[in-house]
C-alpha cells in the first residue's frame, strides 16, 4: 500500500512540476464534415493561380515528338512496342558502357508490366511516353558471368512471359530450353557479360532473382528520359519485327 501511494506521488509531482509550466488541455472543436463530391464549388482563386501552369504543362505533354505508322502495342511474345523499348535501353546503355566502361553492353531485358499503356497509329506525344513509361525507373548494367545467365534463360523457360529482350534469343519447348544465344552466338560460361535493365529488375523485381549474383553498375539515367530523347531523334518509327522469344508448346 505504501508503494501505492508513492507511485501516485510522484505521478502528481509530475503533473504539477516544472516551474510554472501547467498542463494545458487543447480546446476541441466538432468541425463541419465536407463532402468530396462534383457539387463542390472550385476554389476559384487557387483554379487562377494554378491555370498558366496547367496551360504550360499540357503545351509541353501535347508537343509531337514522333510518328508512327503501325499500332505499338505490348500483343504477342515478341511485342513491337516491348522490342522497340528494349533496344533503346539495349542502345543507351552500350552508349555509356562505351564511354564509362570501355566495353560494350551484350544484351537487355525489360518487363512487359513496366511498359503501362499503347501507342496508336498516328503522331506520338510526349505524354505518349509519360503514359508508356510512368514510373521514375533508371537504367542499370548487371555484370554477370557466363554460368550465371542460366538462372535468366531458366526464368524465361519456366513463367513463359514475354518479357521484351534485345540482343538474345530465348526458344522453349514445353517449357524445355531449347536453344539460347546472346548477341547471336552461345554463351561462354567462363566470359563476364554485361545486361542492360532497369533498377526494378536488378533488385529482383518480377521475381527476376537471377540478377542478385551480379554486379549492378548504375548509369544515373532515368529509363524515361532516354525513351523520349529516341523517339525525338526518330521522326518516323519503324518497330523492329525479329522474334526474340520462341514459346513452342505454350498453352
Amino acid at each position: 500500500m505504501k508503494n501505492k501511494f508513492l507511485l501516485l506521488g510522484i505521478a502528481l509531482a509530475s503533473l504539477t512540476s516544472c516551474g510554472t509550466t501547467a498542463l494545458q488541455v487543447a480546446q476541441v472543436k466538432t468541425e463541419k464534415n465536407i463532402s468530396i463530391n462534383k457539387e463542390l464549388k472550385d476554389d476559384q482563386e487557387f483554379v487562377r493561380v494554378i491555370e498558366p501552369y496547367k496551360q504550360k504543362l499540357e503545351r509541353e505533354m501535347n508537343q509531337k515528338i514522333s510518328h508512327t505508322n503501325v499500332d505499338l502495342t505490348k500483343q504477342g511474345d515478341n511485342s513491337n512496342l516491348g522490342n522497340l523499348l528494349a533496344d533503346y535501353i539495349f542502345d543507351s546503355a552500350n552508349q555509356w558502357a562505351k564511354a564509362h566502361l570501355n566495353r560494350n553492353v551484350d544484351a537487355s531485358v525489360i518487363n512487359i508490366e513496366g511498359i503501362r499503356t499503347v501507342i496508336g497509329k498516328g503522331d506520338i506525344m510526349l505524354r505518349n511516353i509519360y503514359e508508356v513509361m510512368p514510373f521514375e525507373n533508371e537504367l542499370i548494367i548487371v555484370k554477370m558471368k557466363g554460368t550465371d545467365l542460366q538462372g535468366l534463360f531458366d526464368y524465361y523457360a519456366r513463367t513463359q512471359i514475354n518479357n521484351p529482350v534485345s540482343h538474345l534469343y530465348i526458344e522453349t519447348l514445353d517449357k524445355h530450353l531449347v536453344k539460347t544465344l546472346i548477341d547471336g552466338k552461345p554463351v561462354n560460361p567462363d566470359q563476364e557479360y554485361y545486361i542492360a535493365t532497369s533498377d526494378y529488375l536488378a533488385l529482383g523485381g518480377d521475381n527476376m532473382t537471377f540478377f542478385s549474383k551480379g554486379e549492378m553498375i548504375s548509369t544515373g539515367i532515368k529509363q524515361r528520359d532516354l525513351f523520349i530523347e529516341y523517339f525525338k531523334n526518330n521522326p518516323e518509327i519503324v518497330p523492329p519485327t525479329d522474334i526474340r522469344l520462341k514459346f513452342m508448346g505454350k498453352k
